[in-house]
């Protein structure tokens, strides 16, 4: 079941406990403490099963009528078990509430790491499509490539 985390510490413990499971993309650690601290502000929903967090979703406000994925994790085990799919229709659902246009999320573009291609699959099969990529936005061992959608 998907839920709205309103408490600010507990969005930190529940993205520190799952990222801590996904070192193949979160591996490191200033950046993993980033995403840390910074979802502690942000609006953020969670999946459970039996009271214990497999995955969350944060959503940052980029404009006034635009917004991006921050950050999502699902613990190892969970992938492809539609948990993902899950967390990310309520982040939408909220999108469209919240009168914004666009939706986008940044990843490592293909071709580079094998998790990463799943990802970005991942997020083709949600409704994104390829914006630009920015080849040493992040380093140039990751590209960046920003991915877009409408919401409508």
């Amino acid at each position: 079941m998907v839920i709205s985390v309103a408490d600010p510490e507990q969005k930190k413990r529940i993205t520190a406990d799952i990222l801590s499971a996904l070192p193949e993309w979160f591996g490191i650690p200033e950046s993993t403490q980033e995403y840390i601290d910074n979802n502690a502000e942000l609006p953020f929903w969670a999946e459970e099963l039996d009271g214990s967090p497999i995955g969350f979703i944060a959503l940052r406000e980029t404009g006034k009528r635009t917004a991006e994925i921050y950050v999502m994790g699902v613990r190892p085990e969970y992938h492809r078990g539609g948990v993902g799919q899950r967390l990310f229709s309520v982040l939408y659902d909220y999108c469209k509430e919240h009168g914004y246009a666009f939706l986008q999320v940044k990843t490592v573009d293909a071709g580079c790491y094998a998790e990463y291609d799943r990802t970005r699959l991942f997020y083709e099969h949600m409704g994104f499509t390829k914006f630009e990529v920015f080849p040493e936005l992040w380093d140039k061992q990751n590209p960046c490539l920003v991915m877009v959608m409408n919401v409508k």
